[in-house]
């Protein structure tokens, strides 16, 4: 029986990939890469390919539904997990790769509970990385939290109650996933006198990277499903 690994590969920049995650995606047997919708380019993947085989490893991509219905997440993981313990119990290792860090809003999440209760034998080793939070925050150049501050990280999935209670009591706000409530988030700042404090990032750490610091540059803008706000009180 081999391993499993779920292996952070960062946000999208193949240089801050670890190198424990290259040395582990260099000698893993199976390669498991997520995708929300079908046809669709897996971020992790491209992120990953300069260090994978294709002649010796086999890579699957593997869909997960981008919905709340359980009814159809719910399959979705436990075919992904029987999938790779499939493998692992015939002496395969395993590497289901995903964007940023595998503990933090992440899939591998999900499949981590279903190990641990459906497959209690096999051994899982979680490799962290470089999240878009980090990466967000350097390649704007703000800090995220110093000295006596408090950092909130929130998904716009949340609402906008969430969010507005978060902006008006920590002094560093996060917001992931902006796209759905982007103009109400936007209107919000305005209210809240968050003009000057704001940045937007979108695809941090890949090509198609944007830094936003100007509220009307941002609210011109068709944000991507990967974008973020790094909201500050001052």
């Amino acid at each position: 029986m081999a391993r499993i690994y779920a292996v952070g590969v960062g946000p999208g920049d193949p240089e801050l990939l670890t190198r424990k995650a290259e040395r582990i995606l260099r000698q893993a047997d199976v390669i498991l890469a997520p995708v929300s919708r079908s046809g669709e380019v897996s971020v992790a993947l491209e992120t990953s390919r300069e260090f994978l085989d294709a002649g010796r490893q086999q890579i699957i991509i593997h869909q997960f539904p981008m919905t709340s219905d359980m009814g159809r997440l719910i399959p979705a993981w436990q075919e992904a997990a029987a999938l790779m313990a499939g493998h692992a119990d015939a002496g395969r290792e395993v590497a289901f790769i995903t964007i940023g860090d595998p503990l933090l809003y992440s899939t591998f999440i999900y499949l981590l509970r279903i190990f641990r209760t459906s497959y209690p034998h096999l051994e899982i080793e979680i490799v962290p990385g470089i999240s878009s939070i980090n990466t967000a925050a350097a390649a704007a150049g703000v800090a995220l939290a110093e000295a006596d501050e408090r950092l909130a990280i929130i998904p716009a999935t949340a609402g906008m109650d969430a969010i507005i209670e978060a902006v008006a009591k920590f002094e560093t706000v996060v917001l992931l996933k902006v796209k759905p409530l982007y103009a109400d988030i936007l209107e919000m700042l305005r209210q809240m006198g968050r003009q000057q404090s704001t940045l937007f990032v979108e695809r941090v750490g890949s090509d198609r990277q944007k830094v936003l610091s100007d509220l009307s540059e941002m609210a011109a803008h068709k944000p991507d499903y990967l974008s973020l706000m790094i909201v500050k009180k001052r």
